[in-house]
């Protein structure tokens, strides 16, 4: 049995490569004896975070990350629709804003976020990487989610993501605040938790949440 080192170490390549049948063909190889949950958190996301130490390494230049990021969007796009078909339109009421901070340029585990609530039964407005505060709030106050989760990888985004927390701990419907990404599991973000603020480390932790119930909790109090 290959190892998980090799597993994600060949999707990266693959990547790399900008072979979209065979990055595609193996994602779908793989679904058909795990599930989504396993292959987002341990094949998928360690084959970017390779990616991503390949290009601090100067092993890759930032257009062969570029590739490899385009290839990996548009497999999860692929996979996406495919669930989306088999589930068809019947979804819940619950509602779910996603976004990457200002200057956050990182979005594919935000997108792996998307697919797990949408797996859920949610409905989700994912409005991407690097959205600033005045028009997040404007897609906020349209749609009025139970849960704004923002996404942040770089410690430096800290204070603009401090802003953002403040700003919808003050909406008068009271959301949950997930605050994700690679920050959120590389850095202490304690000074950020409340009642209405948690720190979703990764996708595991997430399908937890879900699996407690905790969800409708959130809802019910909305």
């Amino acid at each position: 049995m290959k190892s998980l080192t090799q597993h994600h170490e060949k999707l990266a390549h693959y990547f790399l490569d900008g072979d979209e049948e065979k990055a595609l063909t193996y994602i779908e190889d793989r679904l058909l004896n795990h599930p989504r949950l396993y292959l987002y958190e341990d094949i998928i996301t360690p084959a970017m975070y390779y990616i991503g130490e390949l290009w601090e390494n100067n092993e890759i230049s930032v257009a062969d990350e570029h590739l490899a990021t385009a290839i990996c969007d548009f497999v999860l796009s692929k996979i996406d629709a495919e669930a989306t078909y088999i589930r068809g339109d019947h979804q819940k009421s619950f509602k779910a804003i996603l976004f990457g901070v200002e200057k956050e340029q990182h979005y594919i585990g935000l997108k792996m976020v998307a697919d797990s609530f949408k797996e859920q039964g949610w409905r989700v407005r994912y409005l991407g990487p690097d959205l600033g505060m005045e028009h997040s709030l404007t897609q906020i106050h349209r749609y009025k989610p139970h849960v704004i989760g923002v996404s942040a990888a770089l410690s430096y985004r800290l204070p603009t993501l401090k802003k953002l927390v403040q700003k919808f701990c003050s909406l008068e419907w009271k959301p949950l605040i997930m605050i994700g990404g690679r920050m959120a599991r590389k850095f202490d973000l304690k000074e950020f938790e409340s009642d209405q603020v948690i720190i979703i480390k990764d996708l595991n932790h997430l399908n937890k949440w879900f699996m407690d119930g905790r969800a409708g909790v959130v809802n019910e109090t909305s």
